[in-house]
């Protein structure tokens, strides 16, 4: 089974997996068919983190995150004065970090994979060449970004057009580029014809992107974050993830409770995850950044009496200010346009991946040339330490920008182990919000015994210290519960959806239950 954001690279995963290919080659297929059926997250101009977890037990981490450039200082996106320069570090050129995506794709199939790489690149071609067809949801995120294209972009790209509902768009030039990455492997990206286009056209963008970047970036494999969760084992993403330690953090802050006397979503269970949020998202903004480059206290952060104690003074009562919380006493902003496919193989193993452009359609700069998106990912590092990103997320010294350093991230994609078996694989795009809606459909399935389809479409709510107030989706909730809350002290506000989970659970009777979330236009696919 392929769970993704959409119908047409679901498809191409599960028609790899057909052929007799295993998960890592049903990956690469399927982060290729995304970037181009899902081009404002699905990408090749931009990383990610992928999870899994083969048939014999064993684990692991990738990272192809981006990386800043080698000419990236720490204020580069200040002023004079020291002041924020205005979308500088959200678009355009210098908002640009080296892309990850093709050197990990490829580290994974190197590895793992099974089949020849023309057999996973042929399918993806062809449907660059026939093209995808515009969904509702697609053409009003083309149509919202359509201003920044015009403003960010020198000439008329292919996105300025008026795009019609089932309007067929092709991309010839994107078709053109994977066929030359097919036949000349990673090096046509990082070294080849391909990576010179790409750096002289960031060049001509204001960026400062160089040849020695592509060359020297390499696909990190690094040790999962795992924890137990009462009787389930949690596998997640480590840094530069902030997910495998903020979920643990949280999981570990509500464990001592009897999660399922709560009703799903009532007042009561709400507190107790915010304030667990509220917590763990304030160590996230001081301590966690590229372990590449700093220390990390993971021990600490995650061990039993530290957790204890930063859960002692709450309260069902009253909130506990952020404020007043600051972060933990231990001695020494993301976007919404990420997406995230699960799959598990006809051998049993399982792929959690999330891969990312940061900002919807990322930089928004378009290489018409090559066909594709860049990404702002220089915007998840802190621009100035104690000021927030594009998503609010307050960044610390840790995220500091420096060259060769990778940005701190929110993915979190997220394998799940039941009595020493294979559980669940799930993620989602959405920022920070990533992180408390992956630990919300784990508990909808663990605790309110949910199915998987029922858990990823539930109603879901947020906090990350800072602001704070909680997010909510309030279609999902009664105005009793939204009373109760302000009445306790909470402030709340709604903007829009929270997350899109994808996600795959394996039953008692060893099937595969896919949930695709109904927030956008993803498909699940299996046989």
């Amino acid at each position: 089974m392929v769970v993704s954001a959409r119908e047409e690279a679901s498809k191409i995963g599960v028609e790899i997996l057909k052929k007799g290919g295993n998960a890592f080659d049903a990956m690469m297929a399927t982060e290729l068919a995304l970037a181009v059926s899902y081009p404002s997250a699905g990408n090749i101009g931009g990383g990610g983190f992928m999870i899994f977890r083969k048939n014999d037990g064993s684990i692991g981490a990738l990272d192809y995150r981006e990386k800043a450039p080698i000419k990236s200082s720490r204020d580069m996106f200040l002023d004079d004065k020291g002041k924020i320069v205005d979308e500088l570090s959200t678009s355009g050129g210098l908002s640009v970090g080296v892309p990850g995506t093709i050197a990990g794709v490829f580290e994974a199939h190197q590895k793992y994979g099974s089949l020849e790489l023309h057999e996973i690149f042929e399918p993806v071609i062809e449907l660059a060449e026939k093209g995808v067809k515009i969904t509702t949801k697609q053409k009003k995120r083309i149509d919202e970004n359509r201003k920044y294209f015009r403003k960010i972009n020198k000439s008329v790209i292919k996105f300025d057009k008026d795009f019609k509902e089932n309007e067929i768009i092709k991309f010839p030039m994107l078709a053109k580029t994977l066929k030359k990455i097919m036949l000349n492997g990673k090096d046509e990206f990082y070294e080849g014809e391909t990576a010179e286009k790409l750096v002289e056209f960031i060049r001509q963008n204001g960026g400062i992107i160089t040849m020695d970047d592509l060359k020297t970036y390499k696909a990190i494999w690094r040790e999962p974050i795992v924890f137990d969760y009462k009787n389930l084992r949690i596998i997640s993403m480590s840094p530069p993830s902030s997910g495998g330690i903020c979920i643990n953090q949280i999981m570990s802050m509500i464990e001592p409770y009897e999660i399922k006397l709560f009703k799903h979503n009532s007042s009561e269970y709400i507190k107790l995850l915010v304030e667990a949020e509220r917590r763990s998202f304030a160590d996230r903004s001081h301590f966690l950044g590229d372990p590449d480059f700093i220390d990390i206290p993971t021990e600490k952060l995650l061990s039993k009496e530290y957790l204890t104690f930063r859960m002692k003074n709450f309260s069902f009562e009253s909130p506990t200010k952020s404020d007043d919380i600051g972060y933990g006493k231990i001695d020494l902003i993301e976007s919404n346009e990420t997406t995230h496919y699960s799959i598990v193989d006809q051998y049993g193993n399982a792929i959690a991946a999330t891969t990312t452009l940061n900002g919807t359609f990322g930089s928004k700069l378009y290489i018409q040339e090559l066909g594709f998106f860049l990404n702002n990912e220089m915007d998840d590092f802190s621009i100035k330490p104690g000021y927030p990103n594009m998503y609010g997320l307050i960044g610390g010294e840790a995220n500091k920008i420096e060259p060769g350093k990778r940005m701190l991230s929110s993915m979190s994609p997220t394998i799940v182990e039941k009595n020493n078996n294979l559980f669940m694989t799930l993620g989602t795009p959405g920022g920070s919000t990533i992180i408390t809606s992956i630990v919300q459909t784990i508990l909808n399935v663990h605790e309110f015994e949910m199915s998987m389809h029922e858990a990823v479409n539930s109603g879901r709510f947020h906090h990350q210290w800072k602001p704070d107030s909680i997010r909510i989706e309030s279609n999902f909730f009664n105005n009793k519960i939204v009373k109760d809350l302000k009445i306790s002290g909470y402030k709340i506000y709604d903007n829009g959806s929270i997350g899109r989970v994808d996600g795959i659970l394996v039953r008692p009777d060893k099937t595969l239950e896919g949930g695709a979330d109904e927030r956008g236009d993803d498909k699940a696919f299996g046989f």
